[in-house]
């Protein structure tokens, strides 16, 4: 893509209605906009990061039988008073103009709404397991919305939902789903720390939650510096300083961002909309489900609170809203190279615009495309190539760039 064509363009000053560091440098670099406190648009280069982060997420849950659909953001009254949960106050309540319709709230999530689908085709434990899961626009009237992303009311959600015949059979899926987060947080460059936390309006169990290590964060964690046990505050009886008590390393008290949690359903959502199976020996039972939550737009701001520096963003590649930034400069022409890339299906950001070096270098600083290429009088037939964490640069010949670029097989 030409830069020139990208419609956006970068901020010279970070907003002032931004506390987040992520808030700041992902408004000043045009990846997302700020349509209301809490509330946000993903331009072009936003949501190129958000897909990228989505394919992960996809082949984690595939690879362990997630089955992929899509379920209504309007949820009615019925299925929230089933649980006792319409009278949450994070929901928002839509009612339509005219008398005598149903209400409705902003699905803020969709326990309900799956188990009464999942009623009408379990009966047998020959049904069982099954794990279905979407990647949808979630609602919830978030009181706090100050941290950008990070606490938005309107977010973008991975949830997942797992039935199973029995408990053992919910813990050891539980357990395969803990091993996949796992895999996507590193493959989005984040080491996350699994978090024994609270119950909540999902669960009366305690829960799990993979949290991630920074200053800015708004959790605060015990964790063991020798085994990586850790606690939430709200209901560790850790210390800081204090022993582990899995392994007796020392205990310190951190700030952290939530990424993802997985709770142990039991059977309070089956109850309610009578979800039973009939077992070998033909006795009904209580399905009994899980409940697995990543949040997309949490994520990539917990990824730009990680991999930044006071340039701007660091993309890990595997999320980068491009593989390379083309830049040419000081009168260079990058056009065969451009030509080059798009021929081999490689994902470029050419900047072939009228500005200074110094103006190209600060604004792709800014963006954090991992690689940049640069075109110059001063590198005749190469191009420089620089990582964007890193100082040092190479020069390649074309035919090096493509091979470079191009995915390892």
């Amino acid at each position: 893509m030409r830069q020139s064509k990208l419609f956006t363009k970068v901020l010279r000053a970070n907003p002032k209605d931004e506390v987040a560091e992520s808030a700041k440098l992902l408004r000043r670099g045009g990846f997302i906009f700020k349509n209301s406190a809490g509330v946000y648009s993903y331009l072009p280069l936003g949501w190129r990061v958000i897909q990228k982060i989505a394919d992960i997420i996809r082949e984690e849950m595939n690879a362990i039988a997630g089955q992929e659909l899509f379920m209504p953001a309007l949820v009615e009254k019925k299925y929230l008073d089933a649980t006792k949960r319409w009278d949450v106050e994070i929901g928002f309540e839509v009612k339509g103009k005219k008398e005598k319709q149903p209400s409705f709230v902003l699905g803020w999530t969709h326990e309900e709404v799956l188990t009464a689908i999942a009623s009408r085709y379990i009966s047998s434990y020959k049904d069982l397991p099954f794990y279905a899961y979407q990647i949808q626009t979630k609602f919830r009237n978030e009181p706090r919305a100050k941290s950008g992303l990070l606490r938005a009311r309107e977010f973008i959600m991975k949830d997942l939902y797992s039935f199973h015949v029995s408990e053992e059979d919910l813990f050891r899926y539980y357990e395969k789903v803990a091993a996949a987060y796992q895999k996507i947080f590193e493959r989005c460059g984040l080491k996350a720390i699994y978090t024994v936390a609270a119950g909540g309006d999902f669960t009366a169990k305690n829960t799990h939650e993979f949290q991630v290590l920074v200053e800015s964060g708004e959790d605060t964690i015990f964790v063991c510096s020798g085994c990586d046990y850790a606690e939430n505050k709200e209901i560790s009886k850790l210390k800081n300083g204090g022993k582990c008590s899995k392994c007796g390393g020392k205990v310190a008290e951190k700030k952290s961002i939530e990424v993802g949690n997985i709770f142990p359903l039991g059977t309070k959502y089956s109850e309610a909309f009578n979800l039973k199976f009939r077992d070998k020996d033909g006795k009904e039972k209580f399905v009994v489900m899980g409940s697995y939550g990543i949040g997309l737009g949490r994520l990539m701001a917990a990824i730009v609170e990680i991999h930044h520096d006071k340039a701007g963003i660091i993309w890990p590649e595997t999320v980068s809203p491009f593989r390379i930034h083309l830049l040419e400069v000081n009168g260079g022409d990058g056009s065969k190279v451009y030509e080059a890339l798009q021929d081999e299906k490689i994902d470029v950001l050419y900047d072939a615009r009228d500005m200074t070096a110094g103006e190209k270098f600060a604004e792709t600083d800014l963006l954090g495309i991992s690689w940049r290429a640069v075109v110059s009088p001063k590198t005749g037939k190469q191009v420089e190539v620089k990582k964007r964490d890193e100082n040092g640069s190479r020069l390649m010949n074309l035919p090096e760039l493509i091979k470079f670029l191009k995915p390892k097989t």
